[in-house]
């Protein structure tokens, strides 16, 4: 139990919760301060939120788990802005995966598998993933060779646009190959 006589992790409505502690809200008793036009020192907490007050700046709890704990001096408003900043950079910088679905049976006409075929080409020009899979239906699943050989025959047709990440596996009632498009230069 808190001094409020709240569990711990309960939040009320409407009362705001940071991140960090900052402030009044450190408990330890001796931080190592640091910061812009600060010496990096271990001082009494008072020392340290004075030192904060003086400048006009907060006093945030940056690492909580080190002994002492680690406090900078800075405006905790600008601080989670440029933490938020980093973030969507980050998140910016990922490649998100899309992987496109292709399914046919294992008793395809040549027609469509080339229309299939065309469509796959397309999708890894664009740089998508494809996934093809052959699903089974009934007493179909004793084709499971033949199946096999049609996803081997559609990966080798599509080499010059990807190339398959492993050989074709089984799942349940379908067998499938994912196909990963290759490296522009």
């Amino acid at each position: 139990m808190s001094k409020k006589g709240l569990k711990e992790g309960f939040i009320r409505p409407g009362v705001k919760v940071h991140e960090h502690r900052i402030n009044e809200e450190i408990r330890a008793k001796e931080v190592r301060i640091v910061g812009d036009g600060i010496e990096s020192a271990i001082v009494p907490i008072q020392k340290a939120l004075a030192i904060a007050q003086e400048k006009g700046l907060d006093l945030v709890e940056i690492a909580p788990n080190a002994q002492p704990p680690v406090c900078k001096v800075i405006d905790y408003g600008k601080f989670l802005y440029e933490k938020k900043k980093k973030e969507k950079e980050i998140k910016a910088k990922t490649a998100k995966v899309v992987i496109k679905d292709i399914r046919f049976s294992p008793h395809i006409d040549e027609h469509d598998f080339a229309f299939k075929k065309k469509h796959a080409e397309e999708f890894l020009k664009e740089g998508f993933k494809v996934r093809v899979f052959i699903l089974f239906k009934g007493r179909e699943i004793v084709f499971k060779d033949k199946a096999e050989e049609l996803l081997m025959r559609f990966a080798t047709e599509l080499e010059e646009f990807g190339m398959p990440e492993d050989m074709p596996k089984m799942e349940g009632k379908k067998m499938q190959i994912i196909i990963a498009p290759k490296k522009k230069k």
